[in-house]
Formats: C-alpha cells, structure tokens, sequence
C-alpha cells in the first residue's frame, strides 16, 4: 500500500516547475512599440545642406526639403487656427513597376529659381536612372521638368 502523501509534489518539485514555466511567463507581456518618427522627424534626420533649401523665390520666403527622392515644401496649414506648419509634397518621380532606390538627390539655387534633381534606379539594375530627372521651380510649388 501507498501513503497518500507519496502523491503529492515535494516543495523542490514545484519550485523546479515554477522555475521552468517563468521564462514562458515573461514571454506573455508584449513590447511597447516604438513611437514612428513622424514626417518631419524623417525629413530633418541626416540632412545635409543640398537637400535643403531656405530662400526666397519671386520675394516669398521658401523652405524645401529633398528626402528619398521627393521633395517637399513647408507651408502654412491652412486648418490651423495656430499658424501651425506642414510638409506637402510637391514632385515626386513617376511611377516605374519595379521596387526602387532613390540614388540622386538635391536642391540648389538656379538664379531665380530653385533647382531639384531626382534619381531612382530599379533595384538589381545598373546606372542610374530609370526615373526622376532636373526640375524647375519659381515658386518651390509648380515644377517644370528640364
């Protein structure tokens, strides 16, 4: 015959089972995510001078900024009643059915305008570029492709 506390788990037992489940324990709790950067955020890390413009162009003060081959402006937003600013895109390259790397970008000043220019090449191809190009601008709003 058996004793009935023969059954029953030694406290080295359950401090051994205890050990094993906590690391599935820890596991449980999901990681907080990390904040997203927002688009400005993304467009002022790793600026460098050409891939930003602050001037005036037609006696208006302009502030643009190149980042993974678009360009875009700072403006007043117009649904804010705190003068509060945005960043509207202005030119992008055209579509091209491939995944794509931005490989040239920069905006100088042209005499009166602002000139960007724009490269993506398709991944696996060589030289650059399958789209994008020189682009005008009196205004840092309207572009004309050179």
């Amino acid at each position: 015959m058996t004793r009935s506390d023969d059954h029953r788990p030694t406290w080295r037992r359950t401090a051994a089972l205890a050990l094993l489940a906590l690391p599935l324990l820890a596991g449980c709790d999901d990681a907080p995510d990390p904040a997203k950067p927002t688009l400005e955020q993304r467009l002022l890390q790793d600026l460098t001078p050409n891939r930003e413009f602050k001037g005036e162009l037609n006696g208006q003060p302009v502030h643009l900024i190149v980042h993974d081959c678009k360009v875009y402006l700072n403006e007043a937003d117009p649904e804010s009643t705190s003068g509060a600013r945005r960043w509207t895109k202005v030119l992008e390259p055209e579509f091209y059915p491939s995944f794509m790397d931005c490989q040239r970008q920069s905006l100088s000043r042209q005499g009166k305008t602002v000139e960007a220019i724009i490269g993506e090449m398709a991944m696996g191809a060589g030289g650059c570029c399958a789209t994008g190009g020189r682009f005008r601008s009196t205004n840092g709003r309207d572009w004309k492709e050179q």
